[in-house]
């Protein structure tokens, strides 16, 4: 009999899923209704077979553009929040991001309005979460970045107009305009992207954005374009491109313990991906990918006595000379 309520349990879960998907995107199909629900488009056909029986005004239609709709106007009041749904709305970390997007008072009042709406039980789980849990997204030992042009940035990813901007970066020439259709906004370890798209689609700091003027031209945005997808890809795309070479290298035990926690996380996975079996004394040796000589040259120099540099020559050059400078500078006399 548990076995049975845990069925109709979960459906039952599915069903409100559906629902709150059809009202919340519009036109659906069934295959777009599966993906979403991680089930077979059978199912799906079920279940919209149930909410039919439910009098809920849903109808399909076919064709190219065809699925399943809600009747114009139709609404449910049923969420279907659990606990723990519950609980992570307060766990989202956007008061601080929001405030610095101008929407501080906005989200506050959403906020307040979410927990005024909840169950008394759901409340009082939200007030502890609350008291018990903050979000600090920004990283240590970095001053956070001044963003004068946010607000405004926001302002036209979210009606969809030009901006020209001013902006400084790294490589000559420095400053340089630009007229971009600005996708989107991301937030970064606590610092502010504009993903636009000029001549191609780039990805600007918006701190170093130096004026922006937002246009009264529009663009349209591309029907097809994923902010997050993009972003992953830019990521991966920033890895590949800032990792110039490998480096071999044996590792004391003692720091192959602390590893995970002494450097990033592309030179902790090779470690564990490519380390040799410990010898006698314990070392592993591993190939590791590395940045620039200099960047290389800081980074294991930083390690001491816990890792020997084996390969490339320069790499092991430069640290031996560093090494040896030490070692004339701290001798005794």
């Amino acid at each position: 009999m548990s076995a049975d309520l845990g069925f109709l349990t979960v459906r039952a879960a599915r069903i409100v899923q559906l629902l709150l998907l059809l009202q919340t995107r519009g036109r659906l199909t069934a295959a777009q209704l599966a993906e979403q629900l991680e089930v077979s488009v059978r199912t799906v056909y079920r279940d919209v077979d149930a909410l039919h029986a439910a009098g809920v005004p849903l109808y399909g239609e076919a064709g190219h553009a065809g699925g399943y709709r809600l009747v114009d106007g139709y609404r449910t009041r049923l969420t279907g929040l659990t606990e723990n749904e519950a609980d992570s709305l307060f766990l989202t970390g956007l008061p601080g991001p929001a405030r610095e997007l101008g929407l501080g008072a906005e989200v506050a009042a959403a906020w307040l309005k979410l927990t005024a709406s909840l169950p008394p039980e759901l409340r009082d789980r939200a007030t502890r979460i609350q008291q018990r849990f903050h979000l600090d997204a920004p990283s240590w030992y970095a001053e956070p970045d001044d963003t004068p042009a946010l607000a405004a940035a926001a302002d036209a990813v979210w009606r969809e107009r030009r901006i020209h901007v001013q902006y400084h970066r790294w490589r000559a020439p420095t400053e340089v305009t630009r007229t971009l259709d600005p996708y989107g906004l991301v937030l970064k370890a606590g610092r502010w992207y504009l993903v636009a798209a000029g001549t191609r689609i780039s990805t600007y700091r918006v701190a170093q954005i130096r004026e922006l003027t937002v246009l009264d031209e529009a663009f349209r945005r591309p029907a097809g374009f994923d902010l997050a997808a993009f972003w992953q890809t830019y990521l991966d795309d920033f890895d590949a491109r800032r990792h110039v070479g490998t480096a071999t290298v044996r590792i004391s035990p003692g720091l192959r313990e602390t590893l995970v926690d002494a450097v990033e996380p592309a030179i902790h996975r090779a470690v564990e991906e490519t380390a040799s079996a410990p010898d006698a004394d314990g070392w592993v040796t591993a190939t590791v990918p590395i940045e620039k000589m200099a960047h290389a040259h800081r980074l294991f120099l930083g390690f001491g006595a816990d890792v020997e540099v084996l390969a490339p020559a320069e790499l092991r050059d430069r640290i031996t000379t560093s090494v040896t400078a030490l070692a004339r500078t701290y001798s005794p006399g």
